[in-house]
């Protein structure tokens, strides 16, 4: 059975209820269940569902636009009124999009329950142009910011929550750190994210763990800038940039740099969620696994999560990271997919049980 991490007894009762995979025994796949197989074969097994979007281009006060993928979902039979149908806003992981199948799969879940969901792309990864040096990081909210104002704006009426994954996770509980009660947001989900950067860092640059994912993850990065070269040689050495080797050494020769950073540790102090736990004033569930490499177990911050009352963490020994597979041959919903779907139906179909915590 998953740890299921929560000070507040009343938010505990409510997932039990309205939540109960939280407190189910999780099989994962019995001949992937290692945590860094699990995170390798996910992205290939997984279907991918077919989801039609609707692009819409921003902009932002320094100049810059963001790309958001809608899925109205017009055909939702519980929701007709499109000015009340609840919102999911989705943050997607480090080079994701709105093309990743945990995307595809969470927007499915919220299909079939009547759900609208809006996925934020960081700039310049989606196919839009940046139209100035800057592209984004774990630390900066402020393009979230926007696009939470955006969204709430065109639907003041609908219930609106939000899911961020991996970094989307990191960034999302950043932003809630931040803003405390003063957010538009009911709740939020987050998925493995990575609350100690310098912990997950390290983690990744471990001889194996380098060879599985560090080096790929870096060059994921440079190909997502590679494409606006012209645009970021005006601020940045983007030679010595495409060397990284890994993700430590292109955060330090760009990621902190463009954000303003004095050194790469100011940055991964600043990009850590834990530090910002304490000050998150809605209610957050929070999924990890504790043999993810990229968020290792020894650096969730349960000691923490436990003296805020709108926190609660669920931890499965099993998982590894944006796994979660389960089932014999898990094509379709892993576990994470599950726990997304009642979290989002408990928030929006029961909410009022918790918001008087």
């Amino acid at each position: 059975k998953p740890q299921l991490v929560a000070s507040n007894d009343r938010f505990c009762r409510f997932l039990e209820e309205y939540c109960p995979v939280v407190t189910e025994t999780y099989y994962p796949t019995i001949w992937c269940w290692e945590g860094r197989v699990q995170t390798l074969l996910r992205p290939f097994i997984t279907s991918r569902p077919q989801v039609q979007y609707r692009n819409e281009l921003i902009k932002t006060a320094d100049g810059g636009q963001i790309s958001l993928d809608w899925f109205d979902n017009n055909d939702s039979l519980c929701y007709p009124d499109t000015s009340t149908r609840p919102t999911v806003l989705l943050l997607p992981g480090l080079t994701g999009t709105s093309k990743e199948s945990y995307i595809l799969h969470m927007i499915h879940q919220s299909e079939t329950l009547g759900y609208r969901c809006v996925v934020f792309n960081n700039r310049g990864i989606a196919g839009e142009d940046l139209l100035t040096p800057r592209t984004y990081c774990a630390a900066n909210t402020e393009d979230l910011e926007a696009v939470i104002h955006h969204v709430h704006s065109l639907h003041p009426s609908a219930p609106f929550m939000a899911a961020g994954v991996s970094m989307g996770g990191m960034l999302l509980l950043n932003y809630l750190g931040k803003t405390g009660r003063d957010t538009p947001l009911m709740a939020a989900a987050i998925f493995s994210a990575g609350w100690n950067v310098f912990e997950s860092v390290e983690s990744l640059e471990k001889p194996l763990n380098w060879l599985l994912f560090n080096y790929y993850l870096t060059t994921c990065l440079q190909s997502s800038i590679s494409r606006h070269r012209q645009m970021l040689e005006k601020l940045f050495d983007m030679d010595l940039v495409m060397k990284a080797r890994t993700v430590r050494e292109f955060d330090k020769q760009f990621t902190s740099v463009m954000f303003g950073y004095r050194t790469i540790d100011d940055y991964y102090e600043d990009a850590s969620p834990c530090r910002k736990l304490k000050s998150v004033g809605i209610p957050v569930l929070c999924l990890n696994s504790v043999d993810d490499v990229f968020s290792p177990g020894h650096a969730i911050p349960v000691e923490t999560a436990k003296q805020n009352a709108n926190v609660a963490l669920v931890l499965t020994s099993c998982g590894g990271h944006i796994g979660f597979l389960e089932g014999i041959w898990p094509r379709k919903c892993t576990y994470m997919d599950r726990v997304f779907k009642q979290f989002v139906q408990a928030v929006f179909e029961h909410g009022n049980k918790i918001f008087s915590m």
